[in-house]
């Protein structure tokens, strides 16, 4: 804690007469005490913001299953809702045991974590638990976003392989370069920064968003898109999902859990900036709110708009994407720009994620909830919004002043921490095709990705869930149906 009350005996006897040796001495183990417990309160105060953060964080999974549930047909609900309770589950563990320790172990190289596994010799001087619980809700929260690329076609054995992967090695690993003060790239590195600044991802934009939608991406396109997705001639037809108010409702969850992942990666509150001010972290994190809401409401309005023009409709799915691709982007610079920079994030993160989608249809890439456009292309954008439009005071505030730390291209502070950010984007792309493209391009090989299409046709739930989500007629007269059997069809139900 800054700013601690401080006594000197010495000081003091000359002040106050006879045994003033002895009284000077007891009123300063007072002072002493007194200190003491505002430097606990003060640990207290910063443990519980970042509990509640990560509680917040969490509490966003159930914002993924909801998006996810209502984005995929009725056919596939329990078998997309299944997957993102695993991932939490798996990832839970495979992060206690590996993750933490390979991404914040200390004393580790600039490639990756080499200590804590299974939370040995833990807490340290510098982490407790409620860092871990909190770095585990982000790692879980990458293998959501790889679940909802891959949906409606994947075996669920190959769900438990990736997840477990991903949120035991992959994601550490990245994490740790971006986030340990030991990483090679990392902003946090006290000498021999990137560029002499390291590269600036505060909240993930890169080390969560692109790192779960580049797996995403090598998952789709090594397994192809689902039946019915693509006719022979090359036309594309949208396979909606079953229920808009379960994707507006995954929305608002996630949007209330991104004031925990945002605002929450300061970690602590109790910072001031200026001694005997009222201008603090705090005041940070308030700003880092602020921001993150105004990416997001611009993003989602210029979506409206611009699928509007695009389509004839007004559609709150494509809304809801364009919320989430604002909040995906400006993830990586939320604490360092000013209000009015985020709306130009949310703006340009809105063509971003309008113009993936356009080149996806294109390539006849299947993506059931444009996971990998959304939080890999968005993602991508936000760190080199970061490298344009970072304010230097914020820069300092947050990372600390120190000579040779860069900012923004565009605010003046040149253009070494525009490139540390294009240098995030190449690394992570490379590293996550190496690894989670090779496990998907195995899995595949071993007959463990895909199920078979029968299955596909019939839907997951029915063929490998023992039943479906809803009990409606339908769902009740598909249960009914004898392996082997021809598919019964409903008047209002689609071909696929």
């Amino acid at each position: 804690m800054s700013g601690a009350i401080t006594c000197s005996a010495s000081d003091l006897s000359a002040l106050l007469g006879p045994n003033a040796t002895a009284a000077a001495d007891y009123i300063c183990s007072q002072v002493g005490t007194v200190n003491n417990k505002f430097t606990d309160v003060a640990y207290a105060i910063d443990n519980t913001y970042l509990l509640f953060s990560a509680y917040l964080v969490f509490a966003m999974q159930l914002g993924f299953a909801m998006l996810c549930a209502g984005s995929v047909r009725a056919k596939n609900t329990m078998n997309i809702m299944l997957t993102n309770v695993l991932d939490a589950a798996a990832g839970g563990l495979f992060y206690y045991l590996f993750g933490y320790a390979f991404a914040f172990g200390e004393s580790s190289n600039g490639f990756i974590g080499r200590h804590n596994f299974g939370l040995r010799d833990f807490p340290t001087p510098t982490s407790d638990y409620s860092f871990f619980l909190y770095q585990w809700a982000f790692a879980i929260a990458a293998a959501g976003i790889t679940s909802g690329s891959i949906a409606e076609r994947t075996k669920f054995v190959a769900y438990l392989i990736y997840s477990s992967f991903l949120t035991g090695f992959v994601y550490p690993v990245v994490s740790h370069w971006f986030w340990s003060p030991d990483g090679w790239a990392s902003p946090f590195r006290s000498v021999d920064r990137l560029f002499g600044t390291g590269a600036i991802d505060f909240a993930g934009s890169g080390v969560v968003h692109m790192v779960g939608g580049i797996a995403g991406l090598w998952g789709a396109l090594i397994e192809g898109p689902r039946i019915g997705r693509f006719e022979e001639g090359g036309g594309a037809i949208a396979l909606r999902g079953h229920s808009a108010s379960l994707v507006v409702l995954g929305t608002f969850l996630l949007w209330f859990g991104w004031y925990g992942f945002n605002p929450g990666s300061f970690t602590k509150i109790l910072i001031p900036y200026n001694s005997g001010s009222n201008y603090g972290q705090w005041s940070g994190i308030g700003r880092t709110a602020v921001t993150t809401t105004l990416s997001g409401c611009t993003a989602a309005l210029t979506t409206l708009f611009g699928k509007r023009l695009l389509s004839g409709h007004w559609n709150v799915t494509d809304v809801c994407n364009g919320l989430l691709g604002g909040f995906a982007a400006i993830t990586a610079g939320c604490s360092v720009v000013d209000p009015w920079a985020a709306i130009v994030c949310g703006f340009v993160a809105s063509l971003v994620l309008i113009g993936c989608n356009k080149l996806a249809e294109l390539l006849k890439y299947d993506d059931p909830l444009e996971a990998a456009q959304l939080h890999g292309g968005c993602g991508a954008w936000g760190l080199i919004f970061v490298g344009l439009f970072a304010k230097e005071k914020y820069v300092n505030e947050v990372y600390g002043a120190s000579p040779g730390r860069h900012y923004g291209l565009f605010m003046g502070g040149g253009g070494k921490l525009l490139g540390a950010q294009l240098v995030q984007i190449v690394v992570i792309i490379g590293w996550v095709s190496a690894t989670m493209g090779t496990l998907f391009f195995i899995l595949k090989k071993l007959k463990l990705l895909r199920i078979s299409k029968q299955d596909e046709m019939k839907g997951m739930d029915i063929a490998r869930h023992g039943g479906f989500a809803y009990n409606d007629d339908e769902s009740i007269q598909f249960s009914r149906v004898k392996p082997g059997s021809p598919l019964p069809r409903s008047p209002n139900s689609p071909a696929v």
